[in-house]
């Protein structure tokens, strides 16, 4: 490999809907990364790891309840195809309601891997099997259910990607919300006032220290407002 060549951030993602990712890893900064070659976004139809011609991948729980649960056979071949001799370096999840909460910590280490595989859940889950033929991360975005995993791969994804160096500036995630602990100040710019609303004089005034001062406390007082959560978790290290 030339000095030139980029070595992608590889990304695969396995769904039974592999249509509802064409827009958002199509467009804006996951575009321009896949199109610099820094970043590599596939997207696995797990069906085309079924056996049947009716492409079968998921089948009635046992022990009795409602829904339908995905059937292993077909996920854990899919992704010990795609990922071959890769996946005992690749760091493989399993979209989860019940999984460990993502954070901007996770999507930092995530990055500095060179690979990432997310396994997108529908129905009533997955078989559990499947996590443990893997050895598999589950991971949840939140304290709610969705319909399906595939936006969670696709929050995880961008999350992940931008931090990938020379997929976006790095002095643009510098100084952003959950960086450190608590979220980000306040952003402003033209026009200076808008339905009454004024630009804080602070920041039209060319002093960087003081900026810098009231940015924190901006930041500070943002965080006890919309996540008080943090503030209790920096307070209890």
């Amino acid at each position: 490999m030339s000095h030139d060549e980029i070595n992608p951030f590889r990304i695969d993602i396995f769904s039974l809907f592999p249509a509802i990712f064409t827009g958002p890893m199509s467009e804006s900064i996951l575009k321009r990364g896949q199109a610099s070659g820094t970043l590599d976004i596939r997207i696995h139809d797990i069906r085309d790891w079924t056996q049947d011609r009716h492409r079968t991948a998921d089948d009635t729980p046992y022990g009795g309840g409602a829904g339908m649960v995905m059937k292993a056979p077909p996920i854990v071949e899919a992704v010990e195809a795609v990922l071959g001799d890769a996946i005992s370096t690749t760091h493989i999840a399993i979209m989860s309601a019940g999984g460990r909460r993502f954070t901007q910590t996770l999507a930092r280490e995530f990055a500095a891997k060179s690979r990432l595989a997310l396994i997108c859940g529908h129905y009533e889950g997955i078989d559990d099997r499947v996590g443990h033929i893997l050895n598999a991360d589950e991971l949840s975005i939140g304290d709610y259910v969705l319909t399906g995993g595939e936006l969670p791969a696709m929050v995880i994804a961008d999350s992940v990607s931008r931090l990938v160096p020379g997929v976006i500036d790095a002095e643009s995630i510098i100084e952003e919300s959950h960086s450190a602990t608590g979220v980000e100040y306040p952003h402003y710019t033209r026009p200076v006032e808008y339905r009454g609303l004024r630009v804080p004089d602070i920041l039209l005034s060319g002093h960087h220290a003081n900026i810098e001062a009231w940015r924190r406390e901006q930041g500070a007082e943002r965080t006890a407002h919309w996540r008080p959560d943090l503030v209790s978790e920096d307070e209890s290290d």
